[in-house]
């Protein structure tokens, strides 16, 4: 690859990162084809960008960048695929859902909402984060309870009225 190219996907990778609010990197490398293409499948299903990356290539990407991504270049070793989303946590279920048939993808490390995850034993926190819009229905949900138990007391208290009155009618 000559250095304009390398230039071309440094400056590529730079900008997707700093459009990204989440990103995983990974380990696919051991996937056979129809593997691979099973995983590339469900994530444009599921909205996620897959991109094979040189590690050298995303290190300098991830150094021309405003964010502090220091702690992952430890990881930056072997094959690396980088899963790039829009919600923090589908990427973590897709891979626990891989995961039941084979020991891959492996995660490396993630980038989720400016906080840095690191090795293949944050996959389950990672999985469990809750999406914006689970937080959003969370709060409403939460908001919504109280208006019910007055609406649900109002009901009932009106039924034990009439039943008060009902009896004292008939003494």
């Amino acid at each position: 690859m000559k250095r304009e190219d390398k230039a071309v996907v440094i400056n590529e990778l730079a900008q997707k990162l700093k459009e990204s609010s989440h990103f995983y990197l990974t380990d696919i490398s051991d996937l056979n084809a129809e593997a691979t293409s099973f995983l590339r499948r469900k994530c444009f299903e599921k909205e996620i960008e897959l991109v094979v990356v040189k590690n050298t290539l995303l290190r300098k990407a991830m150094e021309q960048s405003e964010t502090d991504y220091s702690e992952m270049f430890k990881v930056l070793k072997g094959a690396t695929s980088i899963m790039f989303t829009d919600a923090a946590n589908v990427p973590g279920k897709l891979i626990q859902e891989l995961r039941k048939k084979s020991d891959k993808p492996i995660v490396k490390a993630a980038y989720v909402e400016e906080s840095v995850y690191i090795g293949d034993n944050m996959l389950m926190a990672l999985a469990n984060i809750k999406s914006k819009n689970e937080l959003i229905a969370d709060v409403i949900g939460l908001l919504q309870s109280p208006a019910k138990n007055v609406v649900s007391a109002l009901q009932s208290g009106g039924q034990t009225l009439t039943g008060v009155l009902k009896t004292l009618s008939e003494k």
